[in-house]
């Protein structure tokens, strides 16, 4: 699969060369050793330079009541897209990387939300694909978190794009 040859890096910008799937169980297996009940959050963000587009994939781990620790791929593509459009890939580049890392997070029994930055306001543009996003992340059985709970996506991959 595409996704696990690509670079992740951690939010200080150490890269690092192991697959996504990887990463994951070899954090899990050593957070779970050291007590830490687990959550894992992936979620994606996305900005337009122009005719570039930048995305941030996170996946989160969490720490039930000791912090968490990120894992985050970036991505460039060069297009010009509507925002309904660029909010459905952000989900895909999500739900893509969940399935990845799912069998893993099942395999040790952690739980999975997929994030989405797309907010529940219809004021907002975002809001456009708020229907078609959950559908496609429910629909995979994932647990679906829009703004302002997708902490993921909007906190995390924002602050790496």
């Amino acid at each position: 699969m595409e996704t696990q040859q690509q670079k992740w890096q951690n939010m200080n910008g150490k890269i690092f060369r192991n697959s996504i799937t990887n990463l994951v169980e070899e954090a899990i297996i050593r957070e779970l050793a050291n007590g830490h009940r687990l959550k894992v959050c992936v979620g994606s963000d996305s900005h337009v330079y122009g005719d570039t587009i930048s995305y941030a994939t996170a996946v989160v781990v969490i720490r039930e009541g000791k912090g968490a620790f990120t894992f985050i791929r970036k991505q460039r593509e060069f297009q010009t897209i509507s925002i309904k459009e660029r909010m459905l890939n952000e989900v895909n580049k999500s739900v893509e990387i969940a399935y990845s890392i799912c069998s893993i997070l099942e395999t040790y029994d952690v739980e999975m939300e997929v994030h989405a930055d797309i907010n529940t306001d219809p004021d907002f543009k975002s809001n456009v694909a708020l229907k078609d996003a959950m559908g496609y992340i429910l629909g995979m059985g994932y647990t679906f978190k829009a703004k302002p709970f997708a902490f993921a996506s909007s906190n995390c991959a924002d602050m790496m794009v």
